[in-house]
């Protein structure tokens, strides 16, 4: 099929099934992707990128150390960003992650706290969980960071041992030990030196971050910094 044929194909299929955003539900216009853009510019940022001493590294004051350490949108219970982690998560929705990435990684390379990053890695998922859900969601995240700051991703070196429990109901104490010996790290050579970016998609206590910032930062040279989607602060 030519590309001047799959583009018809494409807006035909868009007036039966037109595309919706992500965040508000509205039709999207021809030129938008999973996002409108007025959403694009209203959704709740936070630009803790460009902020020293931001709520986000505070979580991690006395408990890892990090170079930095940001989210991009604020979450409140009930509303649009929530509504957009819920389709990336649960609705098969895996490139709204990539799109978010995407539009992030233009503004964490404007900050003199994010633009050394060498190498940016995902939380990783056991494999039990990718397989019933289809996909990392914060694979999809890194993808687009990766393309906007045109930095490398590492989906391999950083996994997971174990499946453990849903981290949702827990306090901040009973979320750190349920993934406190989870994560390990394979062909360390590979990361010495380097300063990583380690993303994920919502952020509460930090327990899941930490504890994977705990196995890196055995590696010598090794600097992290933080990044995720959204920032869950209450």
């Amino acid at each position: 099929m030519s590309p001047k044929a799959h583009l018809m194909l494409k807006d035909f299929f868009a007036l039966i099934f037109p595309q919706v955003c992500m965040a508000c539900g509205k039709p999207l216009f021809k030129g938008e992707d999973n996002l409108c853009t007025l959403c694009i510019y209203k959704l709740p940022k936070t630009n803790f990128h460009m902020e020293k001493d931001n709520p986000i590294e505070k979580i991690f004051w006395g408990r890892v150390p990090l170079n930095a350490a940001a989210s991009y949108y604020s979450f409140t219970k009930g509303g649009k960003v929530q509504h957009l982690i819920h389709q990336l998560k649960y609705k098969g929705q895996r490139e709204v992650g990539v799109t978010i990435g995407d539009l992030y990684g233009y503004e964490l390379k404007q900050s003199d706290n994010f633009n050394t990053v060498d190498l940016i890695i995902p939380v990783p998922l056991h494999k039990r969980k990718i397989k019933s859900r289809g996909y990392n969601q914060s694979e999809a995240f890194a993808e687009g960071l990766s393309a906007s700051m045109n930095v490398k991703t590492d989906f391999r070196t950083l996994y997971r041992a174990l499946d453990s429990a849903s981290q949702t109901k827990k306090t901040r104490f009973l979320r750190w030990k349920n993934v406190e010996t989870v994560f390990h790290v394979k062909d360390e050579i590979t990361l010495q030196g380097k300063h990583i970016l380690l993303v994920d998609d919502v952020i509460t206590t930090g327990a899941t971050l930490e504890a994977c910032v705990h196995a890196l930062q055995k590696i010598p040279g090794v600097k992290v910094s933080i990044a995720t989607i959204a920032w869950a602060s209450h």
